[in-house]
C-alpha cells in the first residue's frame, strides 16, 4: 500500500486521451473510477497477453491461457479460423469446455453504450445487473469454467510471482499491491484503448484516397435497400462504427434452441433469436462469423444474406428481403459488395 507517512506524494499516472477517429462519436464509455492512463494501459496490455493470468506458472500448454489466446490482434482481437482453441465455431476454455457463444472482436468498445456480448447480458445502463462493465467481464473470464477457469486467489498468486509486476502496478495505481480490482481495471483500460478507424474507406471519407469503381459500387449496394440493404443494422458514414450495437433476429434460423439469445436477457418475445449486430470493421479478418461461428468465410456470410434467410415470426422488420429468401444480388454485385467490405480493414490497427 502507499505509505501515508512519506512526505512525498506518489507519482501520479499519466492521463491518456483517446484519439477519436474522424467522424466517430465523441461520447466515450469510460467509468469515473477507472480513468485511462498510459501506465494503466501498458499494465493491461501485459496482463491481457500473460498466459499466467489463468493462475498457473508452469509451461505445459494446457495449463496456460490468456485473454489473447482467444482474442488475437491479427484477427481483430477475435479467434480466427487458424486458432487451435476454435472448435465447432466456438472457443474452448483452458479445460476444454466450449464457450456459450463465438468470441466477439474487442475493438471500439469504448464507443459502445449498449452492453456487451452477443446478447447484451452485461450492460452499463442496467443498474439491476450484477455485471455491467468491461471490468466485470475481466473477472468473469478469469473465473468462468469455460474460459480461464481460475480463482481470484490462484491468479493473484501467479501474478505476484512475477517480479515485473509490483513496479507496474505502482506506476498505474499508486501501490505495488497486486489486487484483482487493479487487474480488472488495467485490462479494461487496455481494451478501451483498442480503437480502429483508419481503413481505406475512412481515408476516402476524408478525401485522402479514392475507392475503385468496384468498391464504390459495393458501397452503394451496402447503403441502399434495393441493393444489399446492410446499412440499417451496420450503418454507413452516418454510423462510422459500422454497427448500431443493437440486437436483431436476422433470419439465421426459424427454430430457436439457444437459451442465451437476447430473449433470455429481456424476456420480450420479439427478441427470440436476436443477437447483436457486430461491427463490420476489419470484418475480412474476423472469422468465424455469427454468434455460433457457423460461417468460416465472408463468402459464406454473403451467400446467406443473398439467398439463405429463414423466415420466422420473430425476424426483424429491418430484414426487408426475408420473403424472397435474401437480397438476390448477382455474382458481380456480390463481388462488388465484398470488395467494399474488404476496404474496412485497418491494417495499422491489426499490425
Amino acid at each position: 500500500m502507499v505509505c501515508t507517512a512519506c512526505p512525498h506524494k506518489p507519482e501520479e499516472p499519466t492521463p491518456l486521451n483517446i484519439t477519436i477517429p474522424y467522424g466517430f462519436p465523441t461520447r466515450l464509455n469510460i467509468p469515473d473510477d477507472n480513468p485511462m492512463t498510459v501506465e494503466g494501459v501498458a499494465l493491461g496490455e501485459r496482463l491481457f497477453h500473460d498466459p499466467h493470468l489463468c493462475g498457473y506458472t508452469g509451461n505445459h500448454p494446457d495449463s496456460l491461457m490468456s485473454c489473447a489466446s482467444c482474442h488475437d490482434k491479427t484477427h481483430n482481437y477475435d479467434l480466427g479460423n487458424d486458432n487451435p482453441r476454435l472448435v465447432n465455431g466456438r472457443a474452448v476454455g483452458r479445460t476444454g469446455k466450449p464457450t456459450r457463444h463465438n468470441a466477439m472482436p474487442l475493438m471500439n468498445l469504448v464507443f459502445n453504450h449498449e452492453g456487451y456480448f452477443w446478447n447484451g447480458s452485461i450492460c452499463p445502463s442496467n443498474a439491476n445487473a450484477n455485471r455491467r462493465s468491461i471490468e466485470d467481464i475481466v473477472l468473469m473470464a478469469i473465473t468462468a469454467d469455460d474460459e480461464l477457469c481460475s480463482t481470484e486467489e490462484r491468479t493473484l498468486a501467479a501474478l505476484r510471482a512475477d517480479s515485473r509486476y509490483p513496479e507496474m502496478f505502482k506506476k498505474a495505481f499508486g501501490s505495488d499491491d497486486i489486487t484483482m480490482e487493479c487487474v480488472q481495471k488495467a485490462i479494461a483500460q487496455y481494451v478501451r484503448s483498442l480503437v480502429s478507424g483508419n481503413s481505406k474507406f475512412d481515408r476516402y471519407l476524408q478525401g485522402k484516397e479514392q475507392l475503385t469503381p468496384q468498391e464504390l459500387h459495393g458501397y452503394i449496394l451496402f447503403t441502399t435497400e434495393e441493393g444489399a440493404d446492410c446499412f440499417h443494422c451496420h450503418g454507413s458514414e452516418g454510423s462510422p462504427l459500422f454497427t448500431t450495437n443493437l440486437f436483431y433476429n436476422n433470419g439465421l434460423d426459424n427454430v430457436f434452441s439457444d437459451p442465451s439469445d437476447r430473449f433470455s436477457v429481456t424476456g420480450h418475445a420479439a427478441d427470440h433469436g436476436a443477437y447483436r449486430a457486430p461491427s463490420l470493421r476489419n470484418i475480412a479478418v474476423s472469422a468465424p462469423y455469427m454468434h455460433d461461428g457457423r460461417f468460416n468465410t465472408l463468402d459464406e456470410v454473403l451467400a446467406f444474406y443473398n439467398s439463405g434467410l429463414q423466415p420466422s415470426p420473430y425476424v426483424s422488420p429491418l430484414m426487408h428481403h426475408i420473403n424472397d429468401g435474401g437480397v438476390l444480388l448477382s455474382p458481380s454485385e456480390i463481388a462488388d459488395l465484398k470488395a467494399f467490405l474488404n476496404k474496412l480493414t485497418d491494417d495499422e490497427f491489426l499490425k
